[in-house]
This record gives C-alpha cells, structure tokens and sequence, in this order.
C-alpha cells in the first residue's frame, strides 16, 4: 500500500481513504482492460486477417446463429487462410486444400491433436476424440482393427433388428397419410444402433423414447456455448478449473454416471460368461483386444483411403513379429497396448456422441433430397430393385455393389456434412506453405466451404450424384471433400456410419417413396452450433411401393 501512497503524493494528490480506493478502483479496471484485449494482436503478427475482436469474448458473438454460413462467410471476406478469436482463443481458419493435405497427412507429426476443451470430465475425457499424444496412439492402434472390413460384417445382424423396427413405424406412417418428422424417426434408429452395438444394450426407443437411455443421451446434446457461465469461462478460462468443481452441475454429473455404471456392468457381466455366449458387437471386440499384443502402427490410421485394410496383410501385425530382431523392446511395447477400463468407457461413450447426430441427420437430408429429387428416387429404386433380383438379403459385402445409392450418399453428405468443421491444436509456432500458424491456436478445417467451392463444383447447390462417379472423384482434389476427414485422424467409425445409413435406405426404397409435401421446408433452415442439423426437423410424407409385396 505504501508504494500507493509515495506515487500519489509524486503526483501532488494527498493520500486519503478515498484517493487510495479511486487509485486502486483505477488500476483494477486498466488491468482488466488490458487483459480483456491482450491476445488479440496474435493473428494481425502473422499475418492472418480477421474481423475485429470484442473485449473478452473475441468473435464469440458472430457465431450465435451457428457456425455454418458465419464460417463461408469469413472465408469469401477475408481469403482461404483467415482467422476469429473465440473468447481468447485464436482460430485460425483453413480453406486451402493443399495446405490441409499439408497438415492432415504429410506434416501431421505437428498437429497431431485435437482442440483442447476445458473442464471435461469422465468418460468424455477418456474418449478417443479427447485423447492426445501417446495415449491417443496407443488407443487408436488398438481401436482401429475392430472397425476393419471384416469385423463390419458381424454388425449386420444387430443394424438389421433396428432397421426392422424403422421398417415398422415408416409402414405406420404409410398408412396414415399424414406427413411426419422423418429426423426424429432417424434418430431413435441411429439411438438403437448406437446402444446395441457400442453399449451392448438393447434400446427400443423407437416405441420407447422415455427410455432412460434414451433420456440421458439427449442431455448431451442440449449442450450450447451460449450460455451465460459458458460464455464466463470463455472470457476467464484460468477460473474453469478451479470453479469447476465447486459449481454443481447435475445433468452432467447425472449423465456421466449412467453411462459409465451401464458399461461397467455390462462388461462385468460379459467377463462372467464364456467366450461362446458373448454377443458380437463392438463392446466385446474391445474388450477381446484390451489386452492384445497386436497393434498398428500410424500411417495405417487412415480409414478413409483404407491403409489399416492394408496393414491387415502385413506382417506386423502377426504375432511372430515377436521373434524377430529387437524382440524384447517389442514385447515391451506390445505389453503396454492395452486399453483400461476407463477408456473401455470413454470410446463406447463417444461412439454414442460421435454416431447418434451424424447417422440421423445423414439418413434425413438423404430421404429429404430424394423427396425433392423424385427423377433420382427412381433410379435410386431401380438399382435396389436390381439388387434384390440378385440378393434374397443385404449384407456388409454386396451392398457395396450399389454404386449409385452410395452416391446418393455421398453427394447428400457434400450439402449437409455432419461434421462440416473440425480442428487441431498448434503446440508450436509452425510455418505451412509459407504461412506462420501461431503456437497457442487452434486450425479449423472449413470442410462445409470446401464443400461448396466454385472453383472444385460446378453448380454446388444443386444435388447431383453423378459427381461422385468414378472418374469424376480421380478428376477433383481429394482435400476438397472431407466428410470423414483425412489423415490418420480420421473417423474411425466410417465403415460402421456408412453401413448403418446404406442398410437403411436400402430398405426404406425397396417399401417406399419418399415425396415432399406442403410441409416440407425448402430451403431447410439449419442449425450448426455442434453438427449441422435441419434446426426444425424435415416433414415429409411417404407411401408404400405398388411393386413391392410386405411379407410381414
């Protein structure tokens, strides 16, 4: 207080009480000030336009309508490389696909993790969209083999029990007449899926939505930024640790230990039964590799191009591999390859987060297209009807012989990708293609511009499947369509996704057609603040097929 008092006086002000509350009233303010406004010259120093950041929050303010169209919009105002800030977070955002395949692929040794997010707790944190370095690589390696080719194929039995149910409720709606939200039937299908195979439980909440997993499941996705102590630790992110635990949170604390009490139980009960009576679903692949000595290493993460397809056929991944060169530090590290039980959790956890939106909101702007398009509805159905002539039953193999349902699929994730933008951490001051990206941000991979980029689409609000032919995919950039992602951080669950939505439609256009209706959106209004999703469902209606025979 003394120093206080000497400068006040260096000033000919006479220290009182109240000069000294003004001063310190003052300085307060400065200091706030100052912080409120002292990360926001990062990007200007590299060179990254931007818009002009608030106080504390940065450009929080701009996105409260959703990220989608405000994300193109920075874009087409500021160039392909351009930046926001996000309370005091730089963002910097990437459209360029040269440089993504820089920092997806060939340099993805430096941003090899996701964006940080504070405060998470258990089992989110322990999920593989949340891990980081090592661990992250050890789980992925194990992870990765169960969502193989081969290991799809014994998923079929349990899409196909919960497409029996779909099949079931879209005849009800047949046979009404009316018009119907077809978002809301997706979503308990893509809920049942989800739980019978990454829970091992079997959720009717198709006919049951009060469902208790059902309910807890919702809480997580009535998360939003914008809320007032959200918006708070955005502002002062050093307090969310402290606080967090002193603030209750009950829906959370409510969610977390459903989740992780169901799955604890369900694996106690599968470790008590022998290995032939153990259901097939990925619970069990997991907990059959918790402890496997057989393992892949990072170039065979990527889905998307099939490299852990490949590695399938290498020798590194047969346990002879152990009486080779070196074997000690081998058996070393394959020792250290296993998955606890936590993470156990934490991947069954986000299979629910990462496949219950995507897979809905996928199957429902595919139907809505459709309905809007009937011309390709009816060819769509031809090749299904082809396909039965052919095939008494749909499996993972043959359904890959319907080269124009998947895309349908395809073009339908081009206009309304799911995951229309996702990160990565800059842990060090890093130069790209002649671009410094700043240690401390975070790079946002615009796949929902790219998506719709004149210089890649002709026409790209116009729904045409036929760009994803063949030569028409080997003729364009491969960086300019990323609705899995790229790199060895791409979607693990891709093959699982893309099964569950081709078995689906598979057998909603053998029964039916799908038509727009006076209550039919067009355009859809959407929503984007987590995943893009038709903000008020998408009202269809649907009739049986003549042709076709129900035999139920």
């Amino acid at each position: 207080m003394q120093p206080l008092v000497d400068i006040l006086k260096w000033f000919g002000v006479k220290a009182s009480g109240w000069s000294v509350s003004v001063c310190l009233f003052l300085l307060f303010f400065s200091l706030l000030y100052w912080y409120s406004i002292s990360p926001y010259s990062v990007l200007e120093r590299c060179g990254i336009k931007h818009p002009k950041p608030s106080p504390f929050f940065g450009n929080l303010m701009m996105f409260r309508d959703g990220f989608f169209k405000a994300q193109s919009d920075l874009i087409k105002k500021y160039g392909r490389i351009c930046g926001y800030y996000i309370g005091r977070r730089p963002i910097v955002i990437i459209a360029d696909p040269d440089m993504l395949r820089q920092v997806m692929v060939k340099e993805f040794n430096k941003f090899p993790n996701r964006m940080t997010v504070r405060g998470m707790t258990k089992p989110m944190s322990d999920s593989l969209i949340m891990l980081k370095g090592e661990q992250w690589k050890r789980v992925r390696s194990i992870l990765t083999p169960t969502f193989s080719a081969a290991k799809m194929k014994e998923m079929v039995l349990l899409i196909n029990m919960a497409t029996e149910t779909l099949v079931r409720n879209l005849k009800s709606h047949a046979e009404s007449g009316n018009s119907f939200n077809i978002h809301k039937c997706f979503g308990c299908f893509t809920m049942d899926v989800i739980a019978s195979v990454a829970f091992g439980t079997q959720v009717d909440s198709q006919n049951n939505p009060d469902d208790p997993f059902v309910n807890h499941a919702s809480k997580f996705f009535a998360f939003t930024f914008f809320k007032p102590i959200m918006i708070f630790f955005m502002a002062f992110p050093f307090l969310l640790k402290p606080l967090a635990g002193l603030l209750p949170n009950k829906s959370r604390d409510e969610m977390n230990s459903f989740f992780i009490k169901c799955i604890q139980k369900m694996i106690k009960q599968r470790d008590d039964l022998p290995p032939e009576q153990r259901r097939r679903d990925f619970l069990q692949l997991m907990l059959d590799v918790r402890a496997s000595n057989k393992y892949l290493s990072l170039e065979h993460f990527d889905v998307v191009n099939d490299a852990d397809e490949q590695a399938c056929t290498e020798q590194g991944m047969d346990n002879g591999q152990e009486n080779g060169p070196g074997n000690e530090s081998t058996k070393r590290s394959q020792q250290k390859r296993m998955m606890t039980e936590d993470e156990i959790v934490g991947q069954s956890f986000i299979f629910l987060l990462a496949g219950y939106e995507t897979s809905s909101n996928t199957l429902a702007f595919t139907c809505y297209l459709l309905a809007l398009h009937p011309e390709c509805q009816k060819k769509l159905q031809e090749e299904v009807d082809e396909f039965f002539s052919r095939h008494e039953t749909a499996d993972y193999t043959n359904v890959q012989e319907l080269k124009y349902l998947d895309m349908v699929i395809c073009e339908s994730l081009r206009l309304y990708p799911p995951a229309f933008r996702f990160a990565r951490d800059v842990d060090q001051d890093t130069v790209v293609n002649g671009q410094l990206l700043p240690k401390g941000s975070s790079l946002e991979i615009a796949a929902g511009f790219l998506h719709y980029d004149p210089e890649h689409w002709t026409e790209p609000e116009k729904f045409i499947p036929e760009r994803f032919t063949p030569e028409a995919k080997a003729s364009r950039h491969p960086f300019v369509y990323l609705p899995f992602g790229a790199g060895p951080r791409s979607c693990v669950g891709m093959r699982l996704a893309q099964l569950e939505i081709k078995m689906a439609l598979l057998h909603i256009f053998r029964r039916f057609n799908m038509m727009a209706c006076e209550d039919t959106e067009v355009p859809l209004e959407l929503k984007s603040h987590t995943t893009l999703g038709p903000k008020n469902g998408i009202l269809v209606n649907i009739t049986k097929r003549e042709n076709f025979e129900d035999e139920s």
